[in-house]
């Protein structure tokens, strides 16, 4: 039997996760057309990569669709016709949506939030006109357990951004096949495919605190490997005996 080489063994295990992860979650079904929104970034063109291999697969038998966001007022430069040939080279249609935001509507809410329910709400108008049932993100399984950290440290709630998501407002499921990949292994894939690195230069990107929370990830697993698998699986763990409760009886005067 031939060996297979360092970057196929890899290709195998990212394929391997997603399976799992559309398997796990019910990500994916027969029947289903599914919107990629394609930012450009090395995590939604690993998307459409590994989405585009499996469509050729029978089963679940789906379709597929990118959306490419641009958001006027943020500067962006990406090379349209660079995410329309990866697109493509799988027989994926390709769009491109132009839209903007403007973060004085909503003070109470950051830049960064209403950039990205907008670009979001894009994907809702176009998956609809489409008539796609699902959209996928290419957010990967650090993205997910950062956002777990930033909602403990800064919203004081346990919460993330969930594998599948119902969005019963637009009538669509927002789906993230890639969240069991961490984001070592796409960066790795990333420079095997040699994905183009698009421009973006976003005045808001400095006041988040994502970039605490990878430190953060990256610290706890110098003092855990096993720390990101700990984290994941306490999401499902979650042993409520031993979590505070407030009592909301009278108290006795």
């Amino acid at each position: 039997m031939a060996k297979h080489s360092a970057e196929e063994l890899l290709f195998i295990k990212v394929e391997e996760k997603i399976r799992r992860a559309i398997r796990d979650y019910d990500l994916i079904t027969d029947g289903d057309k599914i919107l990629i929104g394609l930012s450009g970034g090395k995590d939604s063109l690993a998307l459409v990569e590994f989405l585009g291999r499996k469509s050729k697969i029978f089963s679940p038998k789906f379709q597929l669709m990118a959306a490419h966001v641009v958001m006027k007022n943020i500067p962006y430069s990406s090379d349209q016709s660079y995410l329309r040939s990866c697109a493509e080279k799988y027989g994926i249609p390709f769009i491109v949506h132009e839209t903007e935001f403007d973060p004085s509507t909503d003070t109470r809410k950051s830049p960064c939030f209403l950039c990205s329910w907008t670009r979001r709400k894009a994907l809702f108008e176009i998956a609809k006109k489409y008539q796609c049932n699902k959209i996928a993100l290419g957010h990967h399984q650090d993205d997910i357990l950062e956002t777990l950290l930033m909602n403990l440290t800064h919203q004081g709630a346990f919460g993330t951004m969930p594998p599948k998501l119902v969005m019963n407002k637009f009538a669509m499921e927002i789906i993230r096949p890639l969240c069991l990949v961490g984001e070592k292994e796409l960066i790795e894939i990333s420079r095997i495919m040699q994905f183009q690195k698009q421009i973006k230069n976003c005045p808001y990107e400095s006041g988040s605190s994502r970039k605490e929370m990878k430190s953060i990830l990256a610290r706890l697993e110098a003092i855990n490997p096993d720390a990101r698998h700990s984290l994941w699986g306490s999401m499902t763990n979650i042993q409520s005996d031993y979590l505070p409760k407030k009592s909301y009886n009278k108290q006795i005067k």
